[in-house]
């Protein structure tokens, strides 16, 4: 017995392709609340150097990175950006993890604009990362006050 058939989406198609969500610029960074635990390093993009290509966008366990587009030719001069506070430092965007015999590194950005720095110093690396002119003045708040808070926090 067969009854009316219902054309179901899953979330990922009700919301646009996986690619389509993570290529917005989110409006807020982390979620609310606190961490159980801070991570020892964690991940920032050099927006000189970083040319869009999304291969760390791809690996990230925890969607912490995003894709920011360009302001006169979106799809040219877009750049990735990783979220500070939600990044848990597994360093997967830079390399993937493999043992430590192992000889060889298999890396995950071919333009090495991936750096893993210290969470006491986060906030410095954040405000020196390049990009266009005026983008980290106007997202100040958004970038580097999370990250001076971060650093805060594993300083005490």
């Amino acid at each position: 017995m067969s009854g009316p058939r219902h054309d179901v989406q899953s979330p990922a198609r009700q919301a646009g392709s996986t690619k389509e969500r993570r290529t917005q610029v989110k409006p807020t960074m982390a979620k609310s609340g606190s961490r159980k635990k801070l991570p020892k390093e964690v991940a920032v993009i050099n927006a000189d150097n970083c040319t869009g290509c999304e291969a760390c966008l791809e690996v990230c366990p925890v969607d912490c990175i995003y894709k920011v587009p360009g302001d006169t030719i979106s799809v040219l001069q877009s750049w990735c950006e990783i979220d500070v506070e939600r990044c848990v430092g597994c360093e997967v965007c830079v390399h993937i993890p493999t043992k430590k015999s192992d000889p060889y590194e298999l890396t995950v950005c071919p333009w090495d604009a991936i750096e893993m720095v210290p969470t006491v110093e986060v906030a410095q690396y954040v405000a020196a990362k390049g990009g266009p002119p005026d983008y980290l003045y106007e997202n100040w708040d958004r970038l580097v006050v999370p990250a001076q808070r971060m650093a805060e926090l594993a300083a005490s």
